[in-house]
């Protein structure tokens, strides 16, 4: 999501006369898209203010996204280098807060005003690429103890069908051949402009009726969305791709409930079931949350039978990161970080074996992948994706990005599929 933003933002300031420049020593306005899920990406941005400011310290500096909306005017007090602070429902504002600057040193606008946002956003247009995101949905409705999400991206927000129709429309004339549907809670989407409800589901089907589109993805789903309507449209659309990323975050039932996740393990499980029996390709990917306060040795293994149940043939894990203002941040956390940090590595070596031993399966095998580009590194080789999200490096002269070819899968890792065709 941040990446779809930041391909506005830049679109944004490009139509005001701008020019993207690829190092920021030649930059006079430098823009920090920012994330506030871990603690990490929250403190990196005021490391690369620092980085910035040794180029030039009269270049205009404006941080935007999430810790811009978590930290608010603090920002200004904790570097003073910062001009603008901007939250994530207000980019279209940037321009003129560039422009105000003339008349005032520091500028912040937090206001949740996301309608107004997405209204001004689908007016503005780069080529993304073979794979190209929309943003359907943003806010969470959820509030887990742990996220932040809530608080910097607000309540849960849908744009119209009609809207992202017209947004793909555009990005498949300029070479989009898959489109990626973003939101926090995606599969909470619901359009309400109608007088009868349109969910996920409908907004599926009617991307699908667009003959440019090859692949429909969406990211990233909570498990209580669900319903039968969006399982029941893994197997009938063709075009939704067999792979589902939706984060369980935890296997044990007791963790999950400190969390306020609102499902238990056996309802994960459930939901995984329903998804492989109406598409039994179908593989899932997802999230898991390492130390959080209060986990035991057995909350552990709960998670660890979890994925040896599951089988996710990928996933992203870290140990909990504390969010001020979140309720866990008040929780006591007595668990030793060398234990969370054994743990992490326990866990990622039984996810790494999963996946590497799923991609396996494919070597000596044909499938299908979707060609994005030729790869960068080695001009020798393009790159694709699967249906399953696999990486493939295809060794080739006459590729055509956006064709779907047929690839034979010669040898692999646990990351990235190789072959020819």
């Amino acid at each position: 999501m941040n990446f779809y933003d930041s391909q506005k933002i830049t679109t944004i300031l490009e139509s005001k006369g701008y020019q993207l420049q690829d190092s920021p020593d030649k930059a006079d306005l430098v823009v920090f898209n920012t994330c506030n899920i871990r603690d990490k990406a929250a403190h990196k941005v005021y490391s690369d203010i620092g980085r910035v400011n040794k180029f030039d310290n009269k270049k205009t500096i404006a941080v935007v996204g999430c810790v811009a909306q978590a930290e608010n005017s603090e920002m200004f007090k904790k570097n003073h280098a910062i001009d603008i602070v901007l939250g994530p429902q207000s980019y279209h504002l940037l321009p003129q807060m560039i422009k105000d600057l003339e008349k005032k040193s520091k500028l912040i606008n937090t206001e949740f005003i996301v309608n107004e946002k997405f209204d001004y956003l689908s007016e503005q247009h780069r080529p993304q690429g073979i794979s190209s995101f929309i943003t359907i949905q943003e806010g969470c409705d959820k509030f887990c103890s742990f996220c932040v999400v809530p608080y910097t991206r607000g309540p849960e927000y849908s744009r119209s069908i009609e809207a992202i129709s017209k947004e793909a429309d555009l990005l498949t004339s300029k070479g989009a051949r898959e489109i990626v549907l973003l939101g926090q809670n995606v599969n909470a989407y619901q359009d309400l402009s109608l007088n009868k409800v349109k969910r996920l589901n409908h907004l599926i089907e009617n991307l699908s009726k667009n003959e440019n589109i090859k692949r429909i993805r969406y990211t990233t789903s909570h498990p209580i969305n669900m319903n039968k309507e969006l399982i029941d449209c893994h197997a009938d659309s063709s075009k939704l791709m067999p792979f589902l990323h939706l984060p369980v975050q935890s296997g044990s039932s007791t963790i999950l409930r400190k969390m306020n996740r609102k499902y238990d393990s056996n309802f994960y499980k459930e939901i995984i079931y329903k998804l492989k029996k109406a598409k039994p390709s179908i593989q899932i990917s997802s999230d898991f949350i390492v130390g959080y306060p209060g986990e035991t040795d057995k909350d552990f293994q709960d998670t660890l039978d979890l994925v040896d149940e599951m089988k996710f043939t990928q996933s992203y894990s870290f140990i909990y990161s504390s969010r001020p203002g979140t309720k866990a941040a008040s929780e006591s956390d007595v668990t030793p970080l060398h234990i969370k940090k054994e743990r992490l590595k326990i866990l990622q070596e039984k996810l790494r074996n999963i996946q590497l031993k799923f991609n396996k399966g494919f070597c000596n095998k044909n499938i299908e992948v979707l060609i994005e580009n030729k790869s960068a590194s080695n001009p020798e080789y393009f790159f694709g994706r699967t249906p399953y999200m696999q990486s493939v490096y295809i060794k080739s002269s006459n590729l055509k990005d956006g064709d779907i070819k047929n690839v034979s899968i010669s040898t692999c890792n646990h990351k990235s599929l190789y072959g020819s065709c």
